[in-house]
Order: C-alpha cells, then structure tokens, then sequence
C-alpha cells in the first residue's frame, strides 16, 4: 500500500514549473512568475460576474496559449492541470487565468465573442495523463535534432528552431525559421514515416525564436521576447536616430540579430520633445565665422555648435529659446558677436559646482582636521630634544647582553 501511496504521491519538472500528483489522482502545477512566460496578475480575482461564460484560459509551452470554455462547469484555478479539446485527440495545458480578466484578455487579441468557436475542457488530468504527457515532452528534444538533420538532407533553406508534441502524442507542432518560401511536403512525409504522428509546420520569425528559446538581454533582465512581449512592432533606424543613439549595428541589435525592440519603449516621449526644437538647415551666422550645428540632447533641451565644419573642436551648448532668437536675427540679416548663452552658462557653472561639493571628506569634522595639522606643524621643544637624543645613545637589550656575555668569558 506504501509503495502505491509513493507512486500516486509524484512530482515532475514539466514546462518550467513543479508538478505535483497527489493520493486521489489531482494534479496542479505550481506556477511563479520566474517559470512561467506572459504570466498575468489576476488583479480581478474574487469578483463574481453573472454573464460569464465560464471562459478559461490555458497555457501550453513556451508562449502559446488559448482559451477553452468550461461547459460541465469544473471547479478550476490558477495552476490546474487539464485535459482539453484538440483538432484530433486531447491535449494538455495548465490553467493559466481564470474569471473575468479573461474577457480582457480575448479583447486584447481582438476576438469576437460570439463568432470564435471555443474549444472545450474535458477533465482534470490525471496521473496517467501526466505520465502520457511528460513521455511526449521528453521525445521533443530528440525529435527536433532529427528533424534538422532531415532538413539539411533534403537541401531545404529552413532551420527548425523547436518542436511541442501534443499531451496524448498523436501530434507535433514544428515550428521553423525561413527567409523565404519553403516546399517541405516531402519533409513531412518522411517525419509522419519516422515518428509515426501528424506534422504541422508552424512559421516564426526571427523575434519569436529569441522568445521561444529565452535568454538574457544586455541589460541583465530576462528577454521581453520570451517574459511578456507578445505583439512584435516593427523597429527601424530612425528610432535609435531620434533618440541620438550610436548608429553601430552590434549595440541596436539583440540576440535575435535584429533591431532591439526595446528601442520603441521611449521613441514617443523622444518624437514628443523634438517637436520643440527649431530645423537649423544653416549654419548659424556670426560676425567673423559660422557656427555648425554638432548634435542635441533632447531631454536636456541643448543643442550643441562647432566652429568647424569637420564638427572638429570645441563645442558650445545652446538652449532652444537661444537658437530661436539667433535664428530670428539671421532672417533679419543681423550677423551675432557671440554664441554663448549666458543662461546656460550659469546653470552649468552653479551644476559643476555642486558636484565638485560631494567630495569623500564633506562629513568630517573641521576641529579634528585643525588639531591634526597643529600637531603637524608643532616644532620639538628642547626637551622632546634631549629625550630623542638619550634614546638613541641608549644601549639596546641585545648590546647589554653581548657585553655581559663578554665578561662572564673572560672572569672564568
């Protein structure tokens, strides 16, 4: 009876999160943030909705997800493990939202309601489901490297980037990367003759592979790709030139070799304060030379000048009110004596002189620094004298023993 106990009483390690089945045959995972991708606060738990449709949503690997309406009305939360209708069989997903975030959810993907047929939820998984489940998840990573190794052999310019078998392994889903389009039905019989189960190919591109796969950015967090980015915009260079970044393609780029796109996150705020600067499609005019617009610091509000047009020497920051007026006055045909905004100036003067204050020995005491140099400076009086001089002519221990030693060997 123990040993059946033991074997009802089981953990597993599927999908990033802890599994545990317990003596009745219930099964629930037990889902952290850390383990689980595009993991969503249900900040409207415990509210009771009387037109809810019972609409659940489930988590499959990596990022894929689903919603299932629940007709026989199971009791289901966060966590728990089901088995739901599939295109052929059943499959097995976690329960990742409950209540009435989920219309929210379904909103946010733009599904409409009445017209999208939602598939069922059959059962809690059982023991033996788990079983089934965790032998199907256990075959992906074999069947992935067998797969590319097919698809070299068949010359095809397409790389297999991850495979999910379905929970009752009758089915796999092959997810791949191509450039351009692919004819793999040659591929897909030889997979269906090897693995004996039905072949969908699913595209992805090169943003949803670094999400599927995971990592950690240079920044030193978790990927958004792969932690909570679903709906991938399109990144250009523009953005990066906006925000006045570096225009090298190894720093813009991510792990997926293409445009970060994290370079987006503040490209409204960027395009909102640019709005304030002046177009300075001339050199600014002064009395003996010109003055060449170098660059801007768009938070700032500054934009900088060179005397050079190589944008070689020193530069001068400006404020947006100053370059107006110098360009107001060069409509006019007024040549400027000086560039330098005595504003700015100012600002910058009482800044440097702020940090140059935080200086390691602010919080120490002006007495003790005083009493150290007057000691410091304290000349030896005469007597300080003499004492230095009779310690030196002082015999040491070590002389006063050699010369007791001396007379012992000449009295014997």
């Amino acid at each position: 009876m123990d040993d059946k106990q033991k074997e009802k009483n089981t953990e597993y390690y599927l999908r990033g999160c802890k599994i545990c089945c317990k003596e009745q045959g219930e099964c629930k995972a037990c889902l952290n943030a850390s383990g689980q991708k595009f993991s969503t606060t249900d900040w409207l738990s415990g509210i009771q909705n009387p037109d809810d449709r019972n609409i659940v949503e489930v988590q499959f690997k990596n990022t894929r997800k689903n919603f299932y309406i629940n007709e026989n009305a199971i009791s289901l939360k966060k966590g728990d493990i089901v088995a739901v209708e599939s295109s052929s069989g059943h499959d097995i997903g976690i329960v990742s939202l409950c209540g009435n975030l989920v219309k929210r959810q379904i909103r946010k993907r733009g599904i409409d309601e009445s017209r999208y047929e939602f598939k069922k939820i059959y059962r809690k998984a059982r023991a033996n489901d788990i079983e089934k489940w965790q032998e199907a998840i256990s075959l992906e990573h074999p069947t992935m490297i067998k797969s590319r190794q097919l698809a070299a052999q068949l010359n095809l310019s397409m790389k297999i980037g991850d495979v999910e078998y379905q929970g009752d392994k009758t089915k796999a889903i092959f997810y791949y990367i191509a450039d351009e389009r692919v004819d793999f039905r040659e591929l897909i019989k030889i997979l269906a003759e090897n693995f004996h189960i039905r072949i969908e190919m699913k595209q992805i591109g090169a943003r949803q592979e670094a999400g599927l796969i995971g990592g950690i950015g240079p920044c030193g967090r978790e990927l958004c790709c792969a932690q909570w980015l679903g709906s991938f915009i399109s990144v250009t260079t523009g953005a990066a030139r906006y925000q006045e970044l570096s225009p090298n393609p190894q720093k813009l780029a991510g792990q997926c070799c293409k445009l970060k796109c994290c370079l987006n996150y503040e490209l409204g705020i960027y395009m909102e304060a640019i709005k304030d600067f002046p177009k300075v499609n001339a050199p600014l005019e002064l009395v003996d030379r010109n003055a060449y617009l170098v660059k801007i610091d768009v938070l700032k509000k500054i934009m900088y000048f060179s005397y050079g047009n190589d944008n070689t020497g020193a530069t001068t920051g400006l404020s947006i009110d100053r370059v107006k007026r110098l360009l107001e006055l060069n409509r006019r045909g007024i040549k400027i004596e000086k560039l330098e905004d005595t504003k700015l100036t100012q600002i910058q003067e009482s800044v440097t002189h702020i940090v140059g204050e935080d200086s390691i020995t602010r919080f120490d005491s002006k007495e003790k620094n005083n009493k150290h140099s007057q000691n410091n400076n304290h000349k030896p009086t005469e007597q300080t004298e003499n004492v230095q001089e009779s310690r030196t002519n002082k015999p040491s221990r070590k002389r006063k023993f050699k010369r007791w030693k001396s007379k012992r060997q000449k009295e014997n």
